[in-house]
């Protein structure tokens, strides 16, 4: 994939700006936070809770590293509630680390003329639509999916769970991809695109 050091909550970010729908991408990068957590082995599955596996690890990406520290303060919830839960923060921190890396622009304005607010647009436009294109590769079935990285197979399943990409008719290979996610970690991923699908719908339904 291209933009290799691009995070899956930020890949999935810049996947959803190009669908026009950047303001209602919260779950789905939340989402994103949460696969990698999965796949580096930080989160584990506990009878179906997302589990820290312990209190000192890190992974040195701000946007993860902050996830990781909300769900060791946090009661303990299930895969799916946190696809949900403070998903903004999140969202907020990938804004700003994309800013940082060039893909994003930050307008800062006033709202009436008095309450502070900032405007994001893309900056990046070529390495948006090449994310793209490689993303619909990956569902059109020119890669066999056992040649598919575990975060590239995890990033067009949850493109298709939260309607940025059409599985090309083929929804058997979007399950192939999703269970080439990682190691075990078929269930969690199932879990968390049941949730995106579920959360895109409610913000379709709203107009949000």
């Amino acid at each position: 994939m291209p933009n290799g050091s691009l995070s899956l909550p930020a890949r999935l970010h810049l996947l959803a700006w190009d669908a026009a729908r950047p303001e209602g991408a919260g779950p789905l990068v939340r989402s994103g936070a949460l696969t990698e957590l999965a796949q580096r082995g930080l989160l584990v599955d506990e009878d179906g809770i997302a589990t820290p596996v312990d209190l000192d690890s890190r992974t040195g990406d701000p946007v993860l590293d902050g996830l990781l520290e909300l769900v060791r303060e946090s009661l303990p919830h299930r895969w799916r509630t946190w696809v949900t839960l403070r998903a903004r923060t999140t969202l907020a921190a990938v804004r700003e680390q994309l800013v940082a890396e060039g893909y994003l622009g930050a307008e800062r304005k006033r709202v009436l003329g008095v309450f502070p607010s900032v405007e994001y647009v893309l900056e990046r436009g070529a390495a948006v639509d090449a994310l793209r294109k490689e993303a619909r590769s990956l569902l059109d079935g020119a890669v066999p999916v056992g040649e598919v990285a575990e975060r590239d197979a995890a990033l067009a399943a949850l493109a298709v769970a939260g309607g940025l990409l059409e599985p090309a008719g083929d929804r058997e290979r979007v399950a192939r991809l999703t269970e080439r996610s990682g190691p075990g970690l078929h269930n969690v991923v199932r879990e968390v695109c049941a949730a995106v699908t579920a959360a895109t719908a409610v913000t379709a339904s709203t107009g949000g």
